[in-house]
């Protein structure tokens, strides 16, 4: 269970953080593998909210740990670690190459209302007919879709819904790591909200209970096409909590209440445990070329 929301203002480890650095700087491996332990789960939730699949997510994930490691020597302090250290998952996840995720769903909502149009009505699951409980299915159905709308949005949108409205982060935190005003990352998480909004308003039974769509009708089509797998479940599994343990008290009060809702049905969302990437790294810090990034002249 996590204690503090690192992404939070206050967020009082970055003194333990530039420690670990430093003797990680140094070579101690120990001080090495609790910064990624640290820091993983948040960049696995991230990066998954940005590219869909899990199996992409962590590759994502490891591509930003092997990032931050290799430029651990040249963190010289002048921001807080978790600033420094973000800034470059933020750049990571808006310039990696188009994930599978962003080819195989809509990337924009008219045509995601057209897929769920498409998508027939059936009964309830039947339990007895599937090696998981039915509304375990139903909710991968629903976190399914979910994480689909959020493909409607830009990434840089994406992004910056997961930030502040998922993990609670403020303008302040979230215009530090992105690297643009205060104002501005505001602006852009309104606009993600209030597009995230209109679409589930107009589409969403979760959200507005005079729309005919229910996740539990089209969970038997969606898993008869192969789109929910109930041995391979992707999003149900793997959890900690829900993303309303991160986001914690709200640091803002939203001007339209329908935009909270919307965004509080998505902070039921699990909190997904990340793989431990301890040991892959282990193996990749063996070579030469990473070894001598920490050793001390």
């Amino acid at each position: 269970m996590i204690s503090q929301n690192i992404l939070s203002d206050k967020y009082n480890g970055d003194s333990s953080d530039a420690e670990l650095v430093a003797e990680a700087v140094k070579g101690n491996k120990d001080s090495l593998e609790k910064l990624v332990k640290k820091h993983q789960d948040y960049i696995y939730n991230i990066a998954l909210r940005m590219v869909f699949y899990p199996d992409e997510a962590k590759d994502v994930t490891q591509e930003v740990l092997i990032k931050i490691i290799t430029k651990l020597s040249s963190f010289e302090g002048r921001s807080s670690f978790r600033t420094w250290a973000y800034r470059i998952v933020v750049n990571h996840v808006l310039n990696i190459r188009k994930s599978l995720g962003e080819v195989n769903h809509a990337d924009n909502f008219v045509k995601y209302a057209q897929s769920i149009d498409n998508c027939p009505d059936g009964d309830f699951p039947d339990n007895s007919n599937y090696s998981v409980d039915s509304k375990i299915l139903v909710e991968e159905v629903k976190i399914s879709c979910m994480f689909g709308m959020l493909l409607c949005l830009d990434r840089e949108q994406r992004l910056v819904y997961t930030l502040g409205s998922l993990l609670g982060v403020s303008d302040t935190i979230g215009s530090e790591i992105m690297e643009i005003s205060k104002d501005n990352f505001r602006q852009k998480l309104s606009r993600a909200r209030k597009d995230l909004h209109s679409f589930m308003f107009n589409k969403c039974g979760l959200v507005n209970k005079e729309n005919p769509c229910r996740c539990s009708k089209k969970t038997k089509f969606l898993i008869n096409v192969g789109y929910v797998n109930p041995n391979n479940l992707r999003f149900t599994r793997g959890a900690y909590f829900k993303m309303d343990k991160i986001a914690g008290e709200r640091t803002e009060v939203l001007s339209d209440i329908l935009d909270n809702e919307c965004s509080q049905v998505f902070r039921t969302h699990p909190y997904q445990q990340s793989p431990d990437f301890v040991e892959s790294l282990r193996e990749i810090l063996k070579s030469d070329k990473f070894n001598n990034i920490f050793t001390v002249n």
